[in-house]
């Protein structure tokens, strides 16, 4: 259902932290004409924790006025409350969202019983596509292949994001679970689909879409000599991309590109003028050796 290079978008900002939506459309319309092939907003990288109910409605609404029929819009609504969950979830179904990316809940560190009781009650409360996300660096609780076996036999969950790199558990829940598996780490992301999994959530897709989707069309189709060239060429800046904490590398990196203002909110900061260095040697990098 969703696969290929699928952007995991940033919220634009002003100067003094207003949501940019001049900018975010404008992101939008640059990523169609890079062909990506499917867009998440409101999740990890759009900053979510910091936007608004009211914000939140507006992102979701601008982006199914401009993608609706184009590429599919994915809405993250995962939070570490159930109930809240359902609603957000709900919210994302009757606006028209073509699914909903889950966060498994974070710093309640529930039970993989906790995590699969959660994820069922979302999966028969809202009758959307959904995708499990497994990030246990952020979250501080992994949702094991056991449980994403026993949560794949429920029709609305169709997919997950794994950000685990564990090439065993790629190939175990390919062959067991009855989903796609989507990558969530671009560093990542070669040995992922080489294992079976359907595609990216990328946060490099902000900075390269059109570099990243040819990548991800390599490595799909079993060009496995043009998958690697090309992770090998994209690989310093995948790493300089998470100097700090994403998205703020991105977000600057996007600024240097005349996309975005200089926008984020606290408790993210600015990237560090030492990290600024580093980021951009790499855009360079990437720009010098990436033939597509």
């Amino acid at each position: 259902m969703f696969q290929g290079s699928m952007v995991a978008l940033v919220t634009p900002m002003t100067s003094q932290g207003a949501v940019d939506y001049g900018a975010f459309e404008r992101l939008i319309e640059w990523h169609l004409e890079c062909q990506t092939d499917g867009f998440v907003i409101l999740g990890t990288t759009a900053e979510s924790p910091t936007i608004t109910a009211d914000e939140r409605l507006k992102i979701i609404q601008a982006s199914l006025r401009l993608l609706k029929g184009k590429a599919p819009v994915i809405v993250g609504t995962g939070t570490n409350c159930t109930q809240s969950t359902i609603a957000l979830t709900r919210q994302a179904y009757d606006l028209g969202a073509d699914g909903a990316l889950l966060i498994s809940p974070y710093y309640n560190k529930p039970t993989q019983e906790g995590l699969y009781l959660h994820h069922k009650a979302v999966a028969e409360a809202v009758p959307l596509p959904q995708i499990l996300y497994n990030n246990p660096s952020r979250t501080a609780c992994d949702l094991l292949p056991e449980t994403v076996i026993r949560l794949s036999k429920f029709d609305t969950i169709v997919a997950l994001k794994e950000t685990v790199n564990d090439v065993v558990r790629f190939r175990r829940i390919v062959a067991e679970a009855d989903l796609d598996l989507l990558g969530g780490s671009d560093g990542d992301a070669l040995a992922l689909m080489q294992a079976g999994g359907k595609g990216i959530i990328s946060v490099a897709a902000n900075v390269i879409p059109r570099a990243f989707r040819q990548f991800c069309q390599a490595a799909l189709s079993g060009n496995d000599e043009r998958a690697q060239q090309l992770q090998t060429q994209l690989a310093p800046l995948f790493e300089a991309l998470f100097v700090e904490a994403n998205p703020i590398p991105t977000k600057w990196a996007l600024h240097e590109l005349g996309k975005i203002d200089n926008g984020i909110r606290l408790p993210l900061t600015w990237l560090s003028k030492q990290q600024q260095a580093v980021v951009k040697q790499a855009m360079i990098d990437e720009e010098k050796t990436c033939v597509l």
